[in-house]
């Protein structure tokens, strides 16, 4: 026969039991639904990345076409791809805005084209290429007009070794540096561009053709 003690532990334990999961059945319950919803809403999110990545793409290669149409309207089409970048996902927001930027320029609305590549230089969500590239074409657009100083300070980070735009921000090294009459470091620059294997072919050709001029 059973310990009359062990049966009321017994009974003890049951209640406490059936107490506990009255008292937090409710709140585990929420938990799993919640699990399961921030689960669902996961996939719900990166379904929604990939649709407006999808449409994104879509939308990007139709501008494209129509841009390179003969007789485009360079102007409409900057605009389009600015407008593409304000509503798409990370990477097509920073390809439209360079393309957009790129036609500006083309179409002679500089001050636009600086604006947009200085948004791209200093979106810390941009791939650091795409950021290295907008300060490029930003300092090369701005050989003529802009502040030689300030140009030279800018186009720094990008000589170091291993930057993938090196070549071409040693290229404007130079220029930038006949523009502050020091020729010599111009000429210097220069020749290590035309004797560089891993710059560009166009980059040596260039470098050649200048510091050709510079002896005339």
């Amino acid at each position: 026969m059973p310990d009359i003690f062990d049966e009321v532990e017994e009974d003890l334990r049951a209640d406490r039991a059936r107490r506990l999961a009255r008292k937090w059945g409710g709140v585990a319950l929420g938990v799993a639904i919640a699990a399961l919803a921030a689960t669902g809403g996961l996939q719900a999110w990166r379904w929604n990345e990939s649709r407006q990545a999808a449409a994104a793409a879509a939308t990007y290669l139709t501008l494209h076409r129509g841009a390179e149409r003969e007789g485009a309207d360079l102007a409409t089409a900057a605009n389009g791809f600015a407008a593409l970048s304000r509503e798409s996902p990370e990477g097509y927001r920073t390809l439209s805005r360079l393309r957009a930027a790129a036609l500006k320029a083309e179409t002679g609305d500089n001050p636009a084209a600086q604006q947009l590549w200085n948004e791209v230089a200093g979106d810390t969500a941009a791939d650091p290429l795409y950021r290295d590239l907008a300060t490029l074409l930003s300092v090369m657009n701005a050989l003529d007009s802009g502040d030689p100083a300030q140009l030279a300070a800018r186009i720094a980070p990008l000589t170091v070794e291993g930057n993938p735009w090196r070549a071409s921000a040693r290229e404007a090294q130079a220029l930038i540096a006949l523009r502050r009459g020091q020729t010599e470091e111009a000429r210097r620059i220069l020749q290590a561009l035309m004797t560089d294997a891993n710059a560009p072919p166009g980059v040596r050709e260039r470098a050649q053709r200048v510091s050709a001029g510079l002896r005339s």
